[in-house]
C-alpha cells in the first residue's frame, strides 16, 4: 500500500477496516505509519472526513484518532479544515537517530548476551515478524513495513524488561520520517536491507552481544540516512 506524495490531490492509498472493533486505535496506527514512511507529507493539510472516505470508515474514530496524533505532536489541528503534518527538519530528524543508536545499540546488545530461556524463546518468536518486515518491502507495501518494523523493534527492547526504553523508543519512532522509502523499496533495496532483522535474531540465539552491536550500529546508519532524506533512488545505499 503506497501512496502517490506527488499527486496535485494528495490522495492516499489507504488499508480499509471490515471491523468496527478498536476502530480508533487501528486508524492511528496506520496513520503514524503513513507519517513515518513520508507517505504523509509534512505540512500538507488532511481532511479527516476525506480519509474516512478511503478507510471505509465514519468520520467520528478518524477524528478522534488524528486528536491523538496531535497530542503527541506529530500533527496540529487547523480550524475548519482538517490536521496539518508537523514539519521537521533535518536536524531534529538527525537526533532523533542520534538518541536512538545511543539507546538500541547498547540494550540489543545486553538482550543478545543474556539470550537464553524465556528471552531467548521471545527472540524465536520475532523471527516471522522479521520475515514479514522483507516480505512487505519487496512487495512495496509501505505501511505493513512501517507497523511491522515498529512492532520488531519494541518487542525485541522489551526483552530487556526496561519499559522506560521501549516507550522513548516508541515515542522516537513516531516522530521519525522515511522520506526516501519508496524510492528504496521500488528498487530492491529496502527489501535487503531488511535481511538485517532476521541477522538481528541469529546474533541474539547465538548469544553474540559484540555481533548485535555492530548489526544495530549499522542498521541505524541506513536509517539515518533515510531518516535524513540523503538517500534518493539507491544513491549512497547501503549493499546487501
Amino acid at each position: 500500500m503506497t501512496a502517490r506524495p506527488d499527486d496535485p490531490n494528495g490522495s492516499l492509498v489507504l488499508p480499509s477496516f471490515d471491523s468496527q472493533a478498536n476502530l480508533r486505535q487501528r486508524v492511528a496506527e496506520a496513520l503514524r505509519a503513513l507519517l513515518i514512511t513520508g507517505q504523509m507529507r509534512d505540512g500538507r493539510v488532511y481532511s479527516a472526513p476525506k480519509l474516512a472516505a478511503q478507510f471505509g470508515v465514519s468520520a467520528t474514530p478518524v477524528r478522534e484518532a488524528m486528536l491523538d496524533l496531535a497530542g503527541e505532536g506529530l500533527i496540529e489541528v487547523v480550524r475548519n479544515k482538517g490536521f496539518r503534518v508537523t514539519e521537521l527538519d533535518e536536524q531534529e530528524l538527525d537526533h532523533i537517530a542520534e538518541l536512538r543508536g545511543l539507546i538500541e545499540v547498547p540494550v540489543m546488545g545486553l538482550v543478545a548476551d543474556v539470550c537464553e530461556g524465556t528471552i531467548a524463546a521471545g527472540v524465536r518468536r520475532l523471527r516471522p515478524l522479521a520475515r514479514r518486515i522483507t516480505e512487505s518491502a519487496a512487495a512495496n507495501d509501505l505501511v505493513t513495513y512501517a507497523e511491522a518494523d515498529t512492532e520488531f523493534h519494541l518487542r525485541f527492547l522489551a526483552l530487556h524488561g526496561n519499559d522506560h526504553v521501549v516507550s522513548v523508543v516508541r515515542t522516537m519512532r513516531h516522530r521519525s520520517r522515511l522520506y526516501g522509502l519508496e524510492s528504496l523499496a521500488e528498487g530492491g533495496i529496502l527489501a535487503r536491507m531488511s535481511d538485517e532483522h532476521e541477522q538481528m535474531v541469529d546474533a541474539a540465539l547465538r548469544r553474540d552481544g559484540d555481533a548485535m552491536r555492530e548489526i544495530m550500529a549499522r542498521h541505524i546508519g541506513h536509517v539515518r540516512s533515510i531518516w535524513a532524506g540523503r538517500t534518493r533512488s539507491g544513491q549512497d545505499a547501503p549493499s546487501s
